[in-house]
Parts: structure tokens; C-alpha cells; sequence
């Protein structure tokens, strides 16, 4: 914070604009400090969060005249847009010179893909995986043809695999449902099978394997499919019919449809088809691997995040871009889905948990994870300063803009009412988002 705010005062200085206060944190409560420095008051605000550049006319008993050059309102609007953009601008070269330090120091960056490879297979004998062709010391490379870059997305794609889950695919029923009427051709309209009638069952056809696309794949959206969730007494028939890769006749008694049986047959199981790196560095493709009903498969993993090497001056300057566009791409994405409602505002965290999560990665990874940390806390803040709000830098260059286009300024009252509107719903979202942190820290959920 104290960068970027003092860089819009410096930016504000540079052009002669007199600034009349430089305060740390929001002026609400009390004063914990304050002292004139070269004309400009600096305060220290009990609510330490965020801070503030307040310029001479600020104040409704400004003494400088209306046409004076040292108003913020009488510059042009470039050197407007400069002041009020030099927090975001400051937080990126801050993002920036942090992983490039951090890459001339360590000579590593993170690649964000992980390796993983099979340590044990523990499953029973009689497991898919024992056939499959698995070994020891394989690199799992990707699977259902989806490039596996973390443990998160090889686990989530294992566990919405699981066998006999009691969701289904409707064109997957509606498959079985033909199927069965081929078989059945006295049983063709959708009713009651009397009892005693034998049910001719199709040939066992395994669910559509599990695809996730990229963003689902890095865990910035919740994997969703047409899937639909049988009732209770599906369940029932899928159980009674047994073990519906081996099972060939059904013998009604007199309570279900065929409807009903391709929906107890179309939830069974889903493939898992890998492709694995061994030893000699070539893949290989293993034969269809089946979870349990826990969505287990019954192996053992050892996971280890791949580093870039940067030994050149070009190497860590080529990676740090790359390493920041890279997690740009990723906060720009997440704040997308917070906009749209594709991720619940309970899942949005603040300063409390940033506090937990470095103090953990630091902890676990060393010195210079935290210092990334730092470099995309900076970013992030610059993406997030820079949003079209009244109340942040990004309102004051919409309201530059606007100006700009109409050949004159939003009149202050308007701007006043719509930044202190902004202002309280960022203060209640704020407050929204600690709660989130504690409740999260008390439930240990980080």
C-alpha cells in the first residue's frame, strides 16, 4: 500500500499539483498519528486498510485561487490520468522487479505443472489397475485426454469417475433405451413390464469417460455436465440387476418400465484412460483404468512441481513476464466468475487468509514462494484497483474517459454521490470478506 499510494503522490507532485494530505488506511475512527511534512499532513488511520491521496481543493476552504495551476482540476486530462493511474502502474513494476528478484537470486521460477508419478499400487488384485498395464515409477501425462498438470484435477477427474455414482447421461439412456427395445421388440411402448416377464439386457456399454476443459482443469471453474441424478428406486432396480457388466436378463416384477431399465443400466462406471511417461521417456497408453464406488483406484503419488531454470539475465526476464502473464490470465479469469456468479461469494477471501496461506507457503516452500506470493498479491491488487469503481483508481479514469468524450467534467455532486455509494458497498463487501477469513480459519477450511 505505502508504494502505491505514495506513488500517486509523487506523480501528483511531478506535475505541481498541491496535495494537502497523504493518509495510511481509511479515514473512519480515530487518528493514530498525524504530522505536517513539507506542506502535505500525514495521517495514520486506526482502519488500516488501503490509504488515500487528498489534493488542495479536497477541502471546501481551499485558499488557492479557482484558475490555479496547482488545482488537480486544472491539469490536463493526460496528467489527471497519469496521477490517478500511478497505483496500478506501481503495483505492476512492484509485481514485476519481485519475481524478476526472485528469478536472479533462486535461478528458479515455478512452472505451475507438476509431475506426478506412481510410488505404490495398493489396490486388490482383482482392480482394473493390475491390468491396465501401470507401473511403479510411471509420470501420469494426461488423462481421458486431458493434460494432467496437478494433483487437483487428477483427483477431481478420479472422484467424478467413481463408479455407481447415481447420476446419468440422458443420451446415454436414451441409447440403452433403444438398445432395449431392439432386444425387446414385444415391449416397445413406454409402460409397466408385468411381472415374470425375462428382459433381454444389451451388451454392457460403460459411461462417457470424464472431459474437463482447461479452466475446470486448473480449478478456476466447477466441472458441469447434463447429467441428472436417478431416483431412489432406480438405485433399487440398478442393485437388483446386479453387477451390470456381467448381467444378461432381467426378470420383472412388475414395478418398472424400460425407461427405467436404461437408466439403471446407464449408471455404472466410467473410464479412466491414461497415458503415462516411463523411465525410456516414451508414452504409453494403458488400457481403461475403473474407480471404486469411493472413487479410488487404488495407487500411491508423489507430486513435484516442476521449476524453470533461469540462469540469464533474458532467461529471468523471458520467465518473470511469462510467470505473471501466466497468473494474470488466471486472477482475470477468477474475477470473471465472481462477476457472473460462477463463483459463490463465499468463497472469496481477503487480507486474513492471504495472512495464512503465505505464512503456510513460506513455511512449506521457502523464502521466495512467499516472495511470489507478494508479486501476484501486487498484480492482483493493480487488476482489482483498476476496475471501473468509483471509489478506485478505475472510476477516477472512467470518469477521465467520460470527460474526455463529452468535452466536459461530470459535475461533483453526481461523482460525489455515486463514489460514496461505491464507498459503502466496498466497505460492506470488505467486511464480507474478513468474515469469510475467520469463519474459514475457525472451521479449518484453510
Amino acid at each position: 500500500y505505502t508504494t502505491l499510494f505514495r506513488s500517486h503522490l509523487i506523480a501528483a507532485l511531478s506535475f505541481g499539483i498541491k496535495v494537502d494530505k497523504f493518509g495510511f488506511g481509511l479515514p473512519l475512527g480515530p487518528t493514530l498519528y498525524e504530522k505536517k511534512i513539507g506542506g502535505i499532513t500525514v495521517l495514520v488511520h486506526a482502519l488500516l486498510l488501503g490509504g488515500y491521496v487528498s489534493f488542495a481543493e479536497d477541502d471546501k476552504n481551499c485558499e488557492l485561487p479557482e484558475d490555479s495551476p496547482e488545482r488537480f482540476l486544472n491539469k490536463p486530462i493526460w496528467q489527471r490520468l497519469v496521477v490517478v493511474s500511478a497505483g496500478v502502474v506501481a503495483n505492476i513494476i512492484c509485481a514485476f522487479f519481485l519475481v524478476l528478484f526472485s528469478a536472479l537470486v533462486w535461478n528458479y521460477l515455478p512452472s505451475g505443472t507438476y509431475d506426478i508419478k506412481i510410488t505404490q499400487i495398493v489396490a486388490p488384485k482383482t482392480a482394473s489397475v493390475w491390468e491396465s498395464g501401470l507401473k511403479v515409477g510411471d509420470r501420469i501425462v494426461s488423462v481421458n485426454g486431458t493434460k494432467v498438470k496437478n494433483t487437483a484435477s487428477l483427483l477431481s477427474t478420479v472422484q467424478l469417475s467413481k463408479a455407481y455414482d447415481s447420476y446419468v447421461n440422458p443420451e446415454t439412456v436414451q441409447t440403452n433405451l433403444a438398445r432395449l427395445k431392439k432386444l425387446n421388440p414385444g415391449l416397445t411402448k413406454d409402460e409397466i413390464i408385468p411381472p415374470g416377464v425375462v428382459i433381454r439386457l444389451p451388451k454392457f456399454m460403460s459411461e462417457t469417460p470424464i472431459t474437463m476443459e482447461k479452466n475446470v482443469a486448473l480449478g478456476l471453474k466447477p466441472y458441469k455436465d447434463n447429467q441428472y441424478k436417478i431416483h431412489s428406486n432406480i438405485i433399487k432396480l440398478r442393485d437388483e440387476i446386479g453387477d451390470i457388466q456381467v448381467a444378461t436378463y432381467y426378470a420383472s416384477n412388475g414395478e418398472y418400465t424400460l425407461t427405467n431399465l436404461a437408466e439403471a443400466i446407464s449408471d455404472n462406471v466410467r473410464p479412466l484412460n491414461f497415458i503415462v511417461e516411463r523411465d525410456n521417456g516414451k508414452y504409453i497408453k494403458l488400457k481403461s483404468i475403473y474407480p471404486t464406488r469411493s472413487g479410488a483406484i487404488g495407487v500411491q503419488l508423489e507430486t513435484k512441481e516442476r521449476l524453470k531454470k533461469t540462469e540469464s539475465l533474458f532467461d529471468a526476464v523471458k520467465g518473470s513476464i511469462h510467470y505473471l502473464s501466466e497468473n494474470t490470465y488466471l486472477m482475470l479469469v477468477g474475477l470473471k466468475q465472481v462477476f457472473t456468479g460462477e463463483v459463490p461469494l463465499g468463497d472469496l477471501h481477503g487480507i486474513v487468509a492471504i495472512t495464512k496461506v503465505g505464512g503456510d507457503i513460506i513455511n512449506n516452500n521457502g523464502i521466495f514462494y512467499g516472495l511470489l506470493l507478494t508479486a501476484i498479491i501486487s498484480m492482483d491488487l493493480a487488476i482489482v484497483n483498476f476496475l471501473p469503481i468509483p471509489a478506485l483508481d478505475g472510476g477516477h479514469v472512467m470518469f477521465l474517459i467520460i470527460e474526455k468524450i463529452r468535452g466536459k467534467r461530470v459535475s461533483d455532486e453526481i461523482i460525489e454521490k455515486i463514489a460514496n455509494i461505491s464507498f459503502l458497498i466496498l466497505i460492506a463487501l470488505m467486511i464480507f470478506v474478513i468474515f469469510n477469513d475467520i469463519y474459514a480459519l475457525i472451521t479449518q477450511k484453510l
